[in-house]
């Protein structure tokens, strides 16, 4: 088949060879891998540069192993930095500075890489090196934001460089009017204005916002997954601010991974009625307080519904089991579920029995939920999952988001309020949630859909070469 799809392409379209060097982050690997596979199902080569150890994991998801190329990159030492680290999932979420910084010190390999390999185009989103690179060998350097377009479009450099765009409470001058003012809390605003624009990213005096501004200023084009029926003014505001190609890849919604759910699990979820179970996962680098994990835990716990929770020890903790609430095991005895490791989600997701999904509101997780049968709930954690939040609660109306107290506080009563909402056929929220969700799955799933968008996105990137 792979063979027959080549074929097909090369008489419509000239093969492309692209590299891509993405954040060493699991969800950013992962949305480049999974636009990879689209490309190379269309017959177009990738050259996939990924931490060593991190390949077996992404394995599974290589659909099409002739044309994608893994290519392992072994991590620098840094001082601080835990030798057998590669990902964020790897290190403290304060500590992925050490991340980026060991991504810098790859600097020469890839440049030897590209050196060698010679790619049309190279795909990049947090090294704001690699537009030089490329340029150097004679590629076009493209920024692929693995966020939501209106999360980018909210904190874009250039235009928080305005007069009065350093209110991040406050949309930037010029964005977009929706159905809705999506905003940042003050405390949101304040937690992410100090991360982006005073945390070191990658060495001293080097932050956030600087980097993605030198990228965004050094790139030859943006791209971004997202379509326009979703995100259009947002990714004209982006366009028209910088003046650069906005190239649009359209859903690029994961094929399902070859494996099947781990036979424990399907059995345990196959006990419990259609629909009926909570999922949570707030993604591989979330580390909650003790506080705020024991309110999550008791909010399930307040529903009465049965719960499978994918989350991380709390800070300061060294196992699930000596964080949880006191008498907890013991009262959600055959219907609580708290797992420490890695999971499934897509499958889990797709389960039959699985009816709400609790999420961080990362652009990966959203978009596996969006295909679902699942109900969302939206508990983001920090700064681009708040405006994805806003625009899926707000604009899409498609999942309730969780009330917090003040200054951000996490309450059982919040959590449990939330799911019920969304799950509640008789109240207007948890109808109109269940309508648009069904609508919007119906619309991403489209084959035609896919296929014009990729379409688009091939010919543009090849305008781009040419």
């Amino acid at each position: 088949m792979d063979k027959k799809i080549a074929s097909m392409v090369e008489e419509k379209e000239r093969p492309l060879h692209i590299a891509m060097y993405s954040w060493f982050a699991f969800g950013h690997l992962t949305s480049f891998l999974q636009l990879a596979n689209k490309l190379a199902e269309r017959g177009h080569k990738v050259s996939f540069f990924l931490p060593n150890k991190t390949q077996p994991k992404l394995t599974p998801h290589n659909h099409h192993p002739h044309l994608i190329t893994f290519i392992p990159i072994t991590i620098p030492a840094v001082k601080g930095l835990p030798c057998e680290a590669e990902t964020t999932a790897d290190v403290p979420y304060e500590d992925r500075s050490l991340i980026m910084e060991a991504m810098d010190l790859t600097r020469d390999t890839i440049d030897s890489l590209l050196s060698e390999l010679k790619p049309d185009l190279v795909f990049f989103d947090f090294t704001e090196w690699l537009p030089g690179l490329a340029r150097k060998h004679g590629a076009k350097s493209v920024y692929y934001a693995t966020m939501f377009a209106v999360s980018g479009a909210y904190f874009l450099p250039r235009a928080r460089a305005q007069p009065g765009g350093q209110d991040l409470s406050r949309p930037p001058p010029g964005f977009p009017s929706s159905k809705s003012m999506i905003t940042l809390q003050a405390h949101e605003a304040r937690a992410v204005g100090y991360m982006v624009t005073h945390m070191e990213f990658g060495g001293k005096g080097k932050t956030m916002l600087q980097r993605h501004a030198v990228a965004l200023e050094a790139c030859d084009a943006f791209a971004v997954k997202s379509c326009r029926e979703m995100e259009g003014v947002y990714c004209d505001f982006i366009h028209k601010v910088y003046g650069k190609p906005m190239l649009l890849a359209g859903p690029v919604v994961p094929e399902q991974p070859a494996a099947v759910l781990d036979d424990h699990l399907d059995g345990w979820l196959s006990g419990f009625d259609k629909g009926s179970v909570i999922y949570c996962a707030l993604g591989s680098e979330c580390s909650l307080s003790k506080d705020r994990f024991q309110e999550l835990l008791l909010g399930f716990e307040l529903t009465g519904m049965p719960f499978y929770a994918a989350l991380k020890p709390p800070i300061g903790y060294e196992t699930i089991e000596s964080a949880l609430p006191e008498g907890f095991i013991e009262r959600t005895k055959g219907r609580g579920v708290v797992h420490g490791g890695w999971v499934q989600q897509q499958l889990i997701l797709q389960h039959s029995s699985v009816g709400c999904f609790l999420t961080h509101c990362g652009a990966g997780s959203l978009s596996e939920a969006m295909v679902s049968d699942c109900q969302i709930v939206l508990c983001p954690q920090v700064t681009d999952q708040f405006i994805n939040a806003r625009m899926m609660s707000l604009d899409l109306k498609i999942g309730v988001e969780v009330e917090k107290g003040e200054d951000g506080v996490l309450t059982k009563e919040g959590i449990c309020k939330a799911i019920k909402a969304v799950m509640d056929l008789k109240s207007e929220v948890g109808r109109e949630a269940r309508i648009n969700q069904a609508k919007w799955r119906e619309f991403l799933l489209a084959k035609e859909l896919e296929e014009f968008y990729i379409s688009g996105f091939v010919e543009n990137l090849l305008d781009l070469v040419t």
